[in-house]
């Protein structure tokens, strides 16, 4: 997902996730890395215990976004 750690998630619309784990022994957990390219291509990143959580951030952070354009 990472290059020289820059993203590869480049086209503007696309997301790009992977699953891994954290942790020692039994306490490893699996964990999700997601990143997202906005229309206007800007790169939104997160790390959540789903893919279900990161698209929720990402909802949310979209909605922030937008609602900033607005007032401007």
């Amino acid at each position: 997902m990472t290059i020289n750690g820059v993203s590869t998630c480049t086209e503007a619309g696309t997301e790009k996730y992977e699953s891994f784990q954290s942790g020692f022994g039994r306490r490893k957990r699996t964990l999700v890395q997601y990143d997202y390219r906005s229309e206007d291509g800007e790169l939104f990143s997160c790390v959540k215990p789903t893919l279900d959580e990161c698209r929720t951030a990402r909802d949310k952070w979209q909605n922030k976004k937008q609602g900033k354009e607005e007032r401007q």
